[in-house]
């Protein structure tokens, strides 16, 4: 099993909304930036992902699990991009801000922090449980 960060704004898909899809799960879509797609095509079943709200709150807020492994974007007229369907798994105790992550000296390598703009990334298993700690799971 790998760990990922998932980031979508909260006004778009939230974490509240991913709960809402329930065990059917829904959709992660809509990624266009290369390095992110290529880190949706490496996704497994399975494997799980940090829930980030970016731009409004910038928090780690969740955990979803990958319930269907990269498939054609239905939202790319090209086909060039893919998609992947995620279910909820838990919500965090206590919400993560990257403004705490960023204070942790283990977590400094984080591409969250290195690359804060892709919105797909791997996080590494010392990292994972990490942040488990600091959101009381």
């Amino acid at each position: 099993m790998k760990y990922w960060l998932l980031k979508s704004e909260p006004d778009v898909w939230s974490i509240d909304q991913q709960i809402e899809a329930g065990d059917r799960g829904a959709v992660w879509d809509g990624v266009r930036n290369y390095q992110a797609a290529k880190n949706l095509k490496s996704m497994r079943n399975g494997d799980l992902c940090f829930f980030y709200h970016s731009n409004i709150g910038k928090e780690i807020v969740g955990i979803v699990k990958v319930i269907k492994e990269a498939f054609i974007d239905p939202t790319d007229k090209n086909k060039k991009f893919v998609a992947i369907k995620v279910r909820f798994e838990k919500k965090m105790k206590k919400p993560i801000s990257l403004q705490n992550i960023r204070k942790i000296k283990d977590l400094k390598q984080l591409p969250l922090i290195k690359q804060s703009r892709l919105s797909v990334m791997p996080i590494d298993s010392k990292s994972w449980k990490i942040l488990n700690k600091l959101g009381n799971i």
